[in-house]
């Protein structure tokens, strides 16, 4: 089983690792689209107001064009523990047991928009690029990645869980893999999509995936394990699954 997961736009800083080493990263086939866009973001730190406008930045945050600007010479930390935020705040990687994280580690990969997809043992230094940024002179993320990045995903050759959100997932979608859609349930019954939900809901299941003993090899086997775990959810058919959570008080 493969876990794809959405990456973050905040990054823990530094790292204990070595300098960016591409050709050390998972999926070598994507080796030349990751060089052509740190060669870029690495040139476009030079023009800060440009860097601001492409990937739709601040001045206060400024700090993020300087962390492309070292993207060669940054320590690196592994995927897993540089990204933050509500679903890995959920996956909570440094609190697994040497079993539990040894699986993990084989699951579990994080799509990005710099690098197209790394195993969660990837070691990455801290960047700013999301997949709906435009940099100058250059093609969509989307043209770029779709023509490396798909064929790399289509030969998986086991069950794929696709929880990245819609932008990462149109940078190459997968044919056949299991999706989970989160939606929150009011007391009348309607339903929603809360985005804070959706993000600690999946990093829930993504900690589950990574850790279970067992190995679902299909979307009926793995909503019944999801069930076995205390998760609300539903098959309508397809590879598609709802989890249902009900919705938060100040949302209503």
């Amino acid at each position: 089983m493969l876990v794809l997961l959405p990456p973050s736009e905040t990054k823990g800083p530094g790292g204990d690792g070595a300098p960016l080493d591409l050709a050390a990263l998972s999926w070598p086939e994507l080796t030349d689209v990751r060089a052509g866009l740190v060669e870029a973001l690495v040139r476009l730190a030079g023009d800060r107001p440009a860097a601001r406008a492409a990937l739709g930045l601040s001045p206060k945050q400024d700090g993020e064009i300087a962390r492309n600007a070292e993207l060669r010479s940054a320590p690196t930390a592994p995927a897993l523990e540089r990204y933050t935020g509500v679903l890995y705040d959920a996956l909570d990687v440094r609190s697994l047991t040497r079993a539990q994280r040894a699986r993990a580690d084989r699951r579990l990969a994080v799509g990005s928009a710099l690098f197209g997809v790394v195993r969660g043992t990837d070691r990455i230094p801290a960047y700013r690029l999301s997949a709906g940024s435009a940099l100058p002179g250059r093609p969509t993320l989307r043209a770029l990645w779709r023509p490396a990045l798909g064929p790399v995903l289509a030969a998986v050759d086991e069950l794929v869980v696709d929880l990245r959100s819609g932008a990462y997932a149109a940078l190459a979608p997968v044919p056949g893999a299991v999706t989970l859609e989160v939606l929150s349930e009011r007391p009348d019954g309607t339903r929603a999509v809360v985005s804070h939900f959706n993000k600690a809901r999946k990093g829930r299941v993504a900690r589950l995936l990574a850790t279970t003993t067992g190995e679902p090899a299909d979307v009926v086997r793995l909503r019944a394990l999801l069930r076995r775990a205390g998760f609300h959810v539903e098959h309508l058919g397809g590879t598609a699954l709802t989890l249902v959570v009900p919705a938060d008080p100040a949302t209503r």
